[in-house]
């Protein structure tokens, strides 16, 4: 949505000015007009100082798009006149954005666009695939079918989202503990050690004085380091955002150990689902390969299926292109060829994506019994370092002191 800037007079004949969010100038107009507010002039504002609500609240959570496509479908089978159902929907949701959003919905509904082009106005909001299937189910006709299709779409979407933060739950939570444990020791622990080795003036071993140099650097340039931490987080996500930082992050994810085959067969299974969702629609298959492939989030994966439709669209079959662009497991590519043959892409990818979402499940719940040898081999190197840092110059200590 762009921000506008409006100068015109309320119903009380009082001269006010201010800005408002919308798709366009005419729906900017509309808006005002429905508050009572006659605009004089609208043109685009200019550049400030950026919304917070747009840095805090970039999208609708995946949960209330599930209700909302709920809703919506239930509504819709229902005989209600969409309108009306949207200018329901925007008043019985507790989300900010999505009222808003909704309530412009209405507005262009109300000037005479059809559904899909309506929401095609708010991508912050509704993504390519959800204006896609609203597209083909009013040129079908079955735009509740195509909505009960967007709501287990969504459903599965955000029940393996759950899934891989349950999964990392217990990671994370480790490291963080030792973490907080590294910076307890260096600021309190270690320099009291410090100063009694001091006292007794023996020979320390190069464990403790690796111990020694690290605690005394983090103690005298932390604000040095947390300054290099700031700046390598925010070179890192500049990095990320641009265009080829964003093609090598999201290829190394595919490559990551132990979570990279995770993450490509959840991928997989994405794009089998989403493809599946698109061929039953209706939609062409050049567009489908598209449309799923932006579904996926990943730029690598994107541009390696960009390939694919070019492919197809200058005459290949899907079978051939999915083998030569080297991202398709061998279920994934014997699926396709099958069902290219037979006319069941759709029934066959949907079995694709349950099979590997079963993998994604089982590899998920086992996720924390492969990573827990690598944190107790973390968290016993720590304690070993330490203990040997720490006890092997209190022996020498014992020493002199049995010796005077």
């Amino acid at each position: 949505m762009a921000r506008f800037s409006y100068q015109g007079r309320d119903s009380q004949g009082k001269n006010v000015r201010g800005h408002i969010e919308a798709a366009h100038t005419d729906s900017a107009m509309a808006q005002l007009i429905s508050q009572g507010i006659m605009a004089d002039r609208i043109e685009p504002a200019k550049a400030g100082l950026p919304d917070l609500s747009q840095l805090f609240h970039r999208q609708v959570p995946l949960e209330l798009m599930v209700i909302f496509c709920r809703q919506l479908y239930s509504l819709t089978k229902a005989g209600v006149p969409i309108l009306r159902a949207i200018h329901g929907l925007a008043q019985s949701t507790d989300d900010k954005l999505l009222g808003q959003t909704l309530n412009q919905v209405g507005i262009d509904l109300t000037n005479g666009h059809s559904l899909s082009s309506a929401v095609a106005q708010h991508p912050r909001i509704f993504s390519r695939l959800f204006i896609a299937m609203l597209h083909v189910g009013e040129n079908t006709g079955r735009l509740d079918q195509s909505l009960l299709q967007l709501a287990n779409y969504y459903e599965q979407e955000l029940e393996t989202r759950k899934r891989i933060k349950s999964a990392m739950r217990y990671p994370l939570f480790v490291l963080s503990a030792i973490a907080l444990a590294m910076v307890v020791l260096n600021i309190f622990v270690i320099p009291k050690f410090a100063s009694m080795f001091a006292r007794f003036g023996v020979e320390l071993p190069w464990v403790t004085k690796l111990l020694l140099g690290t605690s005394n650097f983090f103690v005298d340039f932390w604000p040095l380091l947390l300054g290099l931490v700031l700046v390598a987080t925010l070179g890192f996500s500049h990095w990320r955002r641009s265009e080829k930082g964003e093609l090598i992050w999201d290829h190394w994810r595919l490559r990551f150990p132990i979570v990279g085959s995770i993450v490509n067969r959840a991928q997989l299974s994405r794009f089998s689902r989403t493809f599946a969702l698109m061929t039953r629609a209706g939609v062409p298959l050049n567009q489908g390969v598209g449309l799923a492939a932006e579904a996926l989030g990943n730029r690598y994966l994107e541009t390696r299926l960009a390939e694919m439709k070019s492919a197809i669209e200058s005459g290949a079959s899907i079978a051939a292109t999915a083998t030569q662009i080297g991202v398709f497991t061998p279920l994934v590519q014997q699926m396709l060829a099958v069902g290219e043959e037979t006319g069941q892409i759709d029934d066959l990818l949907l079995e694709v994506a349950d099979f590997y979402d079963r993998e994604v499940d089982y590899d998920l719940r086992t996720l924390t019994a492969r990573i827990e040898p690598i944190l107790l081999m973390l968290v016993a190197g720590m304690v070993l370092i330490l203990a040997l840092g720490i006890f092997l110059p209190m022996w020498n200590i014992y020493d002199v002191a049995r010796g005077v």
